[in-house]
């Protein structure tokens, strides 16, 4: 099982990591309402190297990306969950609105984003280049996402809520 650190305590862990020659993986993202898509995702992401690290969105920074309704999930949860999946090393919330600085600071090896991202659009790949490393996307699973379960979840608690009042 992996763990949920702060900032300073996975920059204590990378420098280790480094000293080690374990090759690190980063990626990020909401992972609000956790499904088969993005365990997929973090599995071929981990593949990719010897240890996971996820850059967690904060609630706050959730919000400004998905809007007011969102997380579902908390970050505490989400965290949590996330470090569960035996695939996740290590996970580490952030705030700003992009996970830039926290790339800057960690300086992973790949640099792991969805393939709705053009490489050019991905957030830190001058970083990662510039450092030697590399930048990868990969391909979602179809027709799984948050949204799409928020929104059978609404198709089936709607009417139901309707009738009841």
């Amino acid at each position: 099982m992996g763990e949920v650190v702060t900032r300073s305590e996975l920059l204590r862990i990378r420098q280790e990591l480094r000293r080690a020659g374990k090759r690190v993986v980063f990626t990020n993202g909401c992972f609000d309402i956790l499904h088969r898509g993005h365990v997929e995702y973090l599995a071929k992401a981990k593949a990719l190297g010897d240890i996971l690290i996820v850059g967690l969105n904060s609630d706050d920074s959730v919000r400004r990306l998905k809007g007011p309704g969102r997380p579902i999930v908390g970050e505490e949860d989400r965290a949590v969950m996330l470090a569960a999946l035996r695939v996740v090393d290590l996970v580490t919330l952030f705030s700003e609105e992009t996970p830039y600085e926290l790339i800057r600071a960690v300086v992973p090896d790949i640099l792991v984003k969805g393939a709705d991202w053009t490489p050019e659009e991905i957030v830190g790949r001058d970083v990662v280049e510039a450092a030697g490393g590399s930048v990868h996307t990969i391909d979602y699973l179809p027709d799984r996402s948050t949204t799409g379960i928020i929104q059978k979840i609404a198709q089936i608690a709607l009417p139901h809520a309707v009738t009841r009042s």
